[in-house]
């Protein structure tokens, strides 16, 4: 059996730029993704973390991190689909969670970027896993 935790936001900083132009481009953002290795006594799991981070002329004005756990029964096998899955899930609530908290700041109309789960190399978590 495998049990997701709730995403909690571990970190939220947001820090409004004197000279913000919606008009210039000059607003970058970047997506972080981490992998690490939980284990208890009778179960074992993965805690991913999401990290964001908005920058506006080479200052953060957000600084944005969740994460989340698995939760997975020692005898559970885990293949590359549902570690995809598990990723695609925790990105879904982080996106979802920075959608709600940017109402009310400059950065209400901005979107993250779609991840694409495949392009991460997952051998070394699935081996984490056995």
């Amino acid at each position: 059996m495998i049990e997701q935790t709730e995403l909690v936001v571990t970190k939220w900083e947001f820090l409004q730029p004197l000279n913000y132009n919606e008009a210039t481009d000059e607003l970058n953002s970047f997506v972080n993704f981490e992998v690490m290795k939980k284990t208890a006594a009778t179960k074992k799991g993965i805690a991913c973390r999401f990290s964001c981070r908005f920058e506006f002329k080479d200052v953060t004005i957000l600084d944005y991190v969740a994460e989340n756990s698995y939760v997975i029964d020692f005898e559970e096998l885990i293949n590359k689909q549902e570690l995809h899955t598990m990723i695609s899930n925790t990105y879904t609530l982080f996106k979802e969670k920075f959608d709600l908290r940017k109402l009310g700041t400059l950065l209400h109309n901005k979107t993250l970027k779609m991840i694409d789960v495949t392009k991460y190399d997952l051998d070394p978590v699935i081996l984490l896993l056995k």
